[in-house]
């Protein structure tokens, strides 16, 4: 064994890999081409507003960050020299490992899935623009919540006077940035 290992470098573990930017996916999917590893690249899927309408986007948990779970003294080189990979997350020498309740409740959060979606909930006074149709880019308050099929009532400011229309949650977007919207479950 290697004077930079530790006793736990026989033991399979959860550690935290760094990657280049932009590039966790890529250097998980490296990572999983190696035998004998298991990785977990937990990623967000919303939607922004842009100048296009409504975009979705894909966005690592933790930006140039995945999990991957292995044994040091027999795949440590090997992941550490994968496609990607920037280093494994060391201290004094020596990788550091991961509890598994935090990735076993990580991947609880995540639904067990990798690509979780992130849906915004709507409430009464968010602003919100319009992504769809002929009032496409128009902005508006949430006046009140309809029932059935996710409908709202927004209040549109259209030539000087307060409008309101009825519009589906799918043709509408927080005009907040995505990053701090509420999740909802499902």
């Amino acid at each position: 064994m290697p004077a930079d290992m530790s006793p736990l470098a026989e033991i399979p573990g959860w550690y935290c890999v760094h990657t280049k930017a932009k590039s966790e996916h890529l250097a998980a999917g490296a990572l999983r081409l190696l035998p004998d590893v298991e990785v977990f690249c937990p990623r967000l899927r919303f939607q922004r507003a842009t100048t296009r309408g409504k975009v979705w986007f894909v966005e690592a948990l933790f930006p140039r960050y995945v999990f991957a779970r292995f044994t040091p003294v027999t795949s440590l080189r090997a992941v550490r020299h994968a496609q990607n990979v920037v280093r494994v997350i060391e201290f004094g020498g020596a990788p550091v490992p991961v509890p598994d309740s935090a990735i076993i409740e990580l991947q609880s959060e995540m639904q067990n899935n990798e690509l979780r979606e992130l849906k915004p909930l709507v409430q009464v006074g968010d602003s919100v623009k319009l992504t769809e149709g002929p009032m496409r880019g128009l902005s508006g308050i949430v006046e009140r919540m309809l029932t059935g099929a996710e409908r709202v009532r927004v209040l549109l400011d259209f030539l000087g006077t307060q409008s309101p229309i009825e519009v589906s949650v799918e043709k509408i977007i927080h005009e907040t940035p995505a990053r701090v919207l509420r999740l909802r479950n499902g």
